[in-house]
């Protein structure tokens, strides 16, 4: 899991650097070329928003995803960005993990049962063993203290599972932690932009709507950003906290249905 996470970090890194580049050459560009033709800002402005409409698909979503992101300042949305990448990559190995970590708990408990009538508790712990996934380990700790008495391995199987619960929810605080910093970042911008816009206007000394405008559109384009960041990685969350909750249940049903098993093998066993 850690190279998987590891893979899809470095690989998401790289993309989002190459695109950061990309807008900050572009944002350059945009400003060189608003130092020296002032007078043709509005015209191009004008062919700006109106690209997307004339080449259509996704080729305009791109222009305009792009003109925006470079709008709202590359430098602060890259760095809203940055919380995106991430998050994204903890769900994504959150998500795989959970997936991998299911298992046949029916087949599972019939094949340790079949197991323990065959060869003993040696032959069912083989069982576990050789089975991916949560529910194999909690059955393989409870059923390896066996010689140590009935109590001893429902104590085992309990305290064993809140091992594995916490295994399951790891990463799930810093997912969190995202959530709350892209909007919070996108606040900041709108602070910022703000900021800017009244700066504008100290310098000219007049309140005039081109020169408010600026500020107020990336104090709502940075905002905008963090809003759709935080929507996106809570709906993976909640995905997660769904996944592990199905597991959690069926961890503890299972468990149940161990005991039992192990209960009346041990009586077998007695008579």
């Amino acid at each position: 899991m850690k190279k998987v996470f590891a893979t899809l970090t470095v690989l998401a890194m790289l993309t989002f650097g190459s695109a950061v580049m990309m807008a900050q050459e572009e944002a350059a560009a945009v400003e060189e070329a608003a130092v020296e033709q002032v007078d043709e800002a509005a015209p191009v402005a004008e062919e700006v928003a109106e690209a997307p409409a004339e080449d259509g698909g996704l080729v305009a979503l791109h222009k305009t995803l792009k003109t925006k992101f470079i709008e709202g300042g590359a430098g602060f949305m890259a760095l809203t960005l940055v919380t995106l990448v991430f998050g994204l990559a903890l769900c994504i190995e959150r998500i795989i993990y959970l997936s991998l970590s299911k298992t046949n708990t029916k087949e599972l408990l019939a094949n340790i049962e079949a197991a323990l009538k065959e060869g003993g508790i040696e032959k069912a712990l083989e069982v576990c063993r050789n089975t991916r996934g949560p529910v194999a380990s909690i059955f393989y700790q409870g059923l390896s203290r066996y010689d140590e008495g009935i109590d001893v391995v429902e104590k085992t199987v309990a305290s064993y599972g809140g091992v594995q619960l916490g295994l399951l929810e790891k990463n799930l605080s810093w997912i969190s932690l995202f959530i709350s910093i892209a909007p919070s970042l996108g606040f900041l911008g709108t602070i910022i932009g703000m900021i800017e816009a009244f700066d504008k206007i100290q310098q000219v000394g007049d309140i005039s709507a081109t020169v408010v405008a600026g500020g107020i559109k990336v104090a709502l384009l940075t905002t905008l950003l963090g809003l759709i960041i935080a929507i996106v990685l809570q709906l993976f969350y909640n995905y997660i906290l769904s996944l592990i909750e199905g597991l959690v249940n069926e961890m503890e049903d299972s468990s149940i249905s161990l005991l039992d098993i192990v209960v009346e093998y041990d009586a077998a066993q007695k008579k």
